[in-house]
């Protein structure tokens, strides 16, 4: 029993007339004739009454006929859902992520995807910068978001997506806390405190970077707060201020956080591996989070590195 016998028997079977079902089918009668032939033959029993007035249903023809109907429409509803995740329409991306990643970006890029391919389920995995590059070359992700410029893992590809403005934090009694912005350089013989390399890898190497292309090479000192915000960073006397951005910054924190002058950036890279073969789900949330515009969060940069003057905000 073929697809194409259901369908014809459906259309005799509803317009009980072989004329009217072979032009309902483009076919001709003769040919929709044999079909139900060799398909009564198939299934060994009639399951037609053809008089030179009438065509009308056995028993066993009305029984076909509703398992028929929905035997073609689950076909139906395969290949639909077939042709959506071949066009990326539905599916599962597998994205890692650091943890500077997550309170903004992340959830942005997921907003505007669900706009875009509501069926599309991206599966977010919160990784230290290793296992964020080994899971990706391992293929227990999709795709790798992280903070700060980082080496490829073997075989991916890296891409600045979008970079957000750092900013300093200063205590309310430090003397520039009244100013709008804090230059970098009259900082830069006072002691930064920075959170542990071991537990925040990408977001430490963010901030040497930044610090890099500022030209700006302060005493440092680890932070004692293991939190990514270091809210707790005013208890810790040594410590004169510290880098953060909006994404991790803490409104409860005793600080004062002010924007840097000549607007500095950390960006965020994204790595994936072409040659995988990745599926139209996991093509369409690069292409989306590469290419359109609506991917950067409000206030950041479309790309960038962690210095210099850099892109203008959006």
């Amino acid at each position: 029993m073929e697809l194409r016998q259901l369908e014809a028997f459906v259309a005799v079977a509803t317009e009980l007339h072989f004329g009217r079902a072979a032009e309902r089918l483009g076919i001709g009668q003769p040919t929709l004739s044999d079909m139900m032939r060799r398909l009564e033959r198939d299934m060994g029993t009639a399951l037609l009454i053809r008089n030179t007035r009438r065509v009308a249903l056995t028993a066993a023809g009305t029984d076909l006929l509703d398992r028929a109907k929905t035997i073609l429409n689950e076909v139906a509803i395969a290949g639909a859902a077939v042709q959506r995740i071949a066009q990326g329409e539905a599916g599962t991306v597998r994205l890692g992520i650091t943890p500077l990643a997550a309170p903004i970006l992340v959830k942005h890029l997921q907003e505007v995807l669900r706009s875009q391919a509501p069926d599309v389920e991206v599966i977010v995995t919160r990784m230290w910068l290793f296992h964020l590059q080994e899971a990706l070359v391992e293929g227990s992700i999709d795709v790798a978001i992280t903070c700060g410029i980082v080496p490829d893992p073997p075989h991916a590809v890296s891409e600045v997506i979008c970079a957000e403005p750092l900013l300093a934090s200063v205590r309310p009694d430090h003397r520039l806390a009244q100013l709008p912005e804090l230059d970098l350089t009259d900082l830069a013989h006072q002691t930064l405190g920075i959170q542990s390399d071991f537990l925040f890898p990408a977001w430490v190497l963010a901030q040497r970077q930044a610090l890099e292309e500022a030209r700006v090479s302060p005493h440092t000192v680890e932070l004692e707060d293991n939190h990514v915000s270091a809210a707790a960073w005013p208890e810790q006397a040594e410590v004169d201020w510290i880098l953060t951005t909006r994404s991790i910054a803490d409104e409860g924190m005793a600080a004062v956080v002010l924007p840097v002058t000549r607007p500095r950036f950390v960006p965020y890279t994204l790595q994936w591996i072409p040659d995988r073969a990745p599926s139209e789900a996991v093509n369409r949330f690069i292409g989306m989070a590469r290419d359109d515009p609506a991917a950067v969060p409000p206030g950041w940069a479309k790309s960038g590195d962690p210095g210099t003057d850099g892109p203008s905000p959006r």
